[in-house]
Order: structure tokens, then C-alpha cells, then sequence
């Protein structure tokens, strides 16, 4: 059985969220977030870099939580919640997904770092949000006329993408700008799964 080791909130949301969809059992461990434990040679046994979510599944064991989206695809969804492999919609589906992540989140994440430091740090701040609006600006327009990233379908990809929106909201940086991606969130949030994984 899946089992996920899982702080609420956290990017854990993602897998927890796509098990649900896909309806696989699945067992979710609640953990201690604090630093103190998280620095436990226990902990770094199972998450080298002592980050949260881990996946285990018989033979493998996963710290990334784009990984466990694509092992749980793979393995188990038996090509739902995601277009064929090899074609275009399947390549369109990797691009929302690592771009949640690694271009919609990343400044996020540097900004606040940033502002905790002194006046330089302020101006690099300051670009990082720059950088998260253009972003939002790239999923705005992906969204014009439509339900989800691929479509009017739902898929993997936006739960990718719904959980680094979550994020963004939290902090306001969504507001009435874009009012495509706020619509689209809401459509996710609406979700009897995305409830649950939120919740869990």
C-alpha cells in the first residue's frame, strides 16, 4: 500500500490529492514538522534532506512530490488523469507541472527568504515577485476558455498546479489580476478531493 508521511498543508497535498482521485488506498502518517524533529537521524533516514512529503511503496521510497505524482500515474492510474504518452497533450501535461513548481513557486519561496534581509535584499524581492506575476500571467492566458490546464478535462497536472495556487492565494498574490487563474482555482477547490486532501 501507498504510504504517505504527510504534514497538513504541505506539498503532500499533491499525491494525497491524486490517490483520491484515482480511489487507491492508501495509508497517510502524520508527522512532527518541527525543525528539531525533522533533524532526527530517523527522519533524515527516511527524507535525506529532511523535507516533507516521503512516499514508500514496496520497492521505492520518494522525497519529491512531482516524482510521486508521476510513479502514482504510472503504476496505477492506468492512463487516467493524464493524456498518452508520447503525444503532444502528454508533453503539454509535463510543462504545467514542472513549471508549478519550479517557475510559478520558486520566487515565491526567494521573496520571502529575501525580505527578511537587508536593502538589497528587498530589490531581489522585489524581482522575485516580478517573476511570480509574469508567471501568472503564463497560466492566465493557458486558461482562456477553459476548464483545466489541457482542456476540459481535469488531470494530473492540476493538482500540480492547484496546490502552488493555493500557496500564491494564501500569501494574496493572485487578487483580481487574474481573474481566469482565480476562476480556475476555485473550479479545483470545489472539488470533493481536493477537500480531503486538504483536510487530511
Amino acid at each position: 500500500m501507498l504510504k504517505i508521511y504527510h504534514v497538513q498543508g504541505t506539498r503532500s497535498v499533491r499525491p494525497i490529492w491524486l490517490c483520491y482521485e484515482l480511489n487507491l488506498p492508501l495509508h497517510i502518517e502524520t508527522i512532527d514538522f518541527s525543525q528539531t524533529y525533522r533533524d532526527t537521524p530517523q527522519w533524515r533516514a527516511i527524507s535525506p534532506a529532511g523535507k516533507v512529503p516521503v512516499m514508500t511503496d514496496t520497492d521505492v521510497t520518494l522525497f519529491e512530490s512531482g516524482a510521486m505524482i508521476d510513479f502514482i500515474l504510472e503504476r496505477y492510474a492506468n492512463g487516467r488523469l493524464h493524456p498518452p504518452r508520447g503525444t503532444a497533450a502528454s508533453a503539454i501535461h509535463h510543462q504545467w507541472c514542472w513549471f508549478s513548481e519550479a517557475t510559478l513557486i520558486r520566487p515565491l519561496g526567494i521573496n520571502r527568504i529575501l525580505r527578511t534581509q537587508a536593502s538589497r535584499g528587498e530589490s531581489l524581492a522585489a524581482d522575485g515577485l516580478n517573476k511570480t506575476h509574469n508567471a501568472l500571467q503564463a497560466v492566465e492566458q493557458a486558461l482562456e476558455g477553459r476548464n483545466y490546464l489541457l482542456g476540459a478535462e481535469f488531470g494530473a497536472a492540476d493538482i500540480m498546479m492547484g496546490y502552488s495556487l493555493v500557496l500564491l492565494e494564501k500569501f494574496k498574490l493572485l487578487e483580481d489580476k487574474f481573474p481566469n487563474t482565480q476562476r480556475y482555482l476555485d473550479r479545483l477547490k470545489g472539488r470533493e478531493h481536493f477537500a480531503r486532501a486538504m483536510q487530511a
